[in-house]
């Protein structure tokens, strides 16, 4: 016998890696103060002025810039 519920929380549980855009509206860069690009592709944040990219792991964006990943 199969649990339904299984199947609903699967269906409506939001993706591992999606950040919540009410949080990307709000996060700035900590080193500029400026805004950020979100680069879903990448699974990065992307602060122009500072020419740094913040990582997002597993849907939580790390906002420490030594872990950061220098732009070209």
């Amino acid at each position: 016998m199969s649990d339904p519920s299984s199947g609903q929380a699967a269906a409506t549980a939001p993706a591992r890696n999606a950040v919540d855009p009410k949080l990307l509206e709000i996060l700035v860069c900590p080193v500029t103060k400026g805004t950020l690009e979100y680069d879903a592709a990448r699974q990065e944040l992307i602060s122009r002025s500072a020419k740094l990219a913040y990582p997002i792991r597993d849907g939580i964006p790390i906002m420490l810039p030594e872990e950061a990943r220098a732009l070209d």
